[in-house]
């Protein structure tokens, strides 16, 4: 069964701007001390790898926060420790299945990267859910969202090379914009999955009568 989401990628950004654009201050710094910290890891044996799993879950729980509740607190970035083991374990294992679809051919390993793609903002909902669950999970809403997902990332691809004729100041404000519009692509992915969008739209029938 396929989960489409109606909304389209340009909306999507210019919501993800908006929810930036509320604070664009504390979206900077949010990212930057992402980066920041991810540089550093680099400097630790493995760290990049062992490090980079709950820190990539922990921006996906800033960015949820943001989109949901308009929470700009740097720390939730480091949320992810609080979920260490379950987060290296979904991390690496992704990892070690796109890796094998890409052995048999670049192409599936793109569609498996894409499917998996929601994997980390599953584990910020569900912090119990296993590794496998989560990617089952993340294949299973991902279908029929997959085409838009590698578009929305062909635009943030152009828009970061628009970035560097700006002396790389543009990044300061794409970066958190793509990670805030991923949330919200996730949301409405979940919501379509879940069955929540139609809920609502059935709510709203009933007030109108």
């Amino acid at each position: 069964m396929k989960y489409s989401i109606t909304i389209s990628n340009l909306d999507l950004i210019s919501q993800g701007k908006d929810k930036a654009g509320i604070s664009w201050g504390q979206a900077i710094v949010g990212s930057l001390v992402m980066m920041v910290v991810s540089a550093m890891s680099g400097f630790i044996p493995f760290g990049s790898l062992v490090l980079g799993a709950p820190l990539v879950l922990g921006y996906s729980i800033w960015a949820l926060k943001i989109v949901r509740e308009d929470d700009f607190k740097v720390d939730h970035i480091f949320d992810g420790f609080k979920n260490f083991g379950n987060s290296l374990a979904t991390y690496l294992l992704r990892i070690l299945l796109i890796l094998l679809w890409t052995l048999l051919f670049i192409i599936p390993g793109i569609i498996k990267g894409l499917a998996y793609s929601q994997a980390m903002f599953i584990l910020a909902d569900e912090p119990e859910i296993g590794p496998m669950d989560a990617l089952k999970k993340s294949e299973a809403m991902m279908n029929g969202n997959k085409t838009k997902l590698f578009l929305l990332g062909l635009i943030f691809a152009l828009l970061s090379v628009a970035c560097v004729f700006t002396l790389g100041i543009g990044f300061l404000f794409l970066l958190p914009v793509m990670q805030i519009t991923l949330a919200k692509f996730y949301d409405e992915v979940k919501m379509n999955y879940t069955g929540e969008d139609r809920m609502n739209e059935i709510e709203q029938i009933g007030v109108g009568e």
